[in-house]
């Protein structure tokens, strides 16, 4: 059962819930030509595959980092598709023991791409096994304990790893290092996600004009993995309240009653930024204090609310934690009571 609460919660977070794996599979662009956004690293890939190609070679180890909800899974699945190989997919927390990395290994073959999604949550033991596998193809395996173990050194196919994550700072620099490519995926254009809106309707069978594209999209925090859970949200509304067409009308009165406003904030951005301004008077306030007074993880705030909120300038980093900047007060028609913003 939805609630209210879990909508307020996770309409606009934009990590992927269970029930939205596979309904982004089912929208996942297959090619390259086919992924909206992203063109200079579409680019780049292009010129990458297709010279591992034409020299017959397995394609270099890549990393993708960025905010959650931008297509770094979606590249890795098609970056397979277009090198002809396999791909499996894992995660950081997945892999546990020294064990479980070295079973996913020997379990590869000839040219298959390895996708760690969140790859900064390896331990270190599992992660100095990936040494030698991302240099020498080549997994290094101790047998035996004590003064009768011995070391030995198993070969490997050539294969490809593909690791994604949103806090690259927290990537071991030897482990960084050992990627070929490293590529940062940024928050998409409104026009960009009213491509993929367009695109993920006609597949959805979802009829909806240019002005509901454009209402959702400016909403959307210019991320395709919420633009697609608004529209499936505004289609229900759409399909009970509106006959289920979606125009510039319907598509606001289903947001509003999600309670995402016009720039995509929802009611924890809305807290966040409140708790900023009537608890610490603007700020400056440290990111612990700032989370102890919203309930919210310190990760969680770093990691989903922050960036967009940065990028929009409602919030601000300095030396001394973080502010609200005027944008803030207006957005939330507050009267500023400190000289806090001076500190901007």
């Amino acid at each position: 059962m939805i609630t209210n609460d879990s909508i307020e919660t996770d309409i606009i977070k934009p990590t992927t819930t269970t029930e939205e794996v596979l309904f982004e599979a089912t929208l996942r662009p297959q090619k390259l030509a086919e992924y909206v956004g992203q063109e200079k690293i579409k680019e780049n890939l292009k010129i990458l595959i297709d010279a591992a190609k034409a020299r017959k070679e397995t394609l270099e180890h890549l990393l993708f980092y960025g905010p959650p909800g931008l297509g770094k899974t979606t590249l890795a699945h098609i970056i397979s598709r277009e090198t002809g190989s396999n791909i499996k997919v894992t995660s950081g927390p997945a892999i546990e023991k020294a064990g479980d990395l070295a079973s996913l290994l020997t379990n590869l073959t000839e040219n298959d791409v390895l996708f760690i999604d969140e790859i900064h949550r390896l331990n270190k033991t599992v992660e100095e096994i990936l040494y030698p596998a991302m240099e020498d193809y080549a997994l290094d395996i101790v047998l035996g304990k004590g003064a009768g173990a011995k070391a030995v050194r198993l070969d490997l196919p050539k294969f490809t790893l593909i690791g994604a994550t949103t806090r690259i700072g927290l990537l071991s620099a030897p482990l960084r290092d050992r990627f070929g490519m490293t590529y940062r995926l940024d928050y998409y254009e409104e026009p960009e996600i009213e491509a993929i809106l367009k695109r993920t309707a006609k597949i959805l069978g979802i009829q909806i004009d240019d002005q509901g594209k454009i209402e959702i999209a400016k909403r959307s925090r210019r991320t395709p993995r919420i633009a697609n859970r608004l529209l499936k949200r505004v289609r229900d509304f759409a399909q009970v309240k509106a006959r289920g067409k979606i125009d510039r009308q319907v598509a606001d009165e289903a947001l509003s009653m999600l309670e995402v406003d016009e720039l995509g904030l929802d009611n924890n951005d809305r807290r966040i930024l409140e708790a900023l301004i009537d608890k610490f008077g603007g700020g400056p306030v440290g990111i612990s204090s700032l989370a102890a007074a919203t309930s919210e993880d310190m990760g969680t705030i770093e990691d989903i609310y922050e960036p967009y909120l940065l990028r929009l300038g409602l919030l601000a980093r300095t030396p001394k934690g973080r502010v609200a900047t005027p944008a803030a007060y207006d957005h939330l028609k507050k009267t500023p009571k400190t000289t806090a913003q001076t500190l901007l």
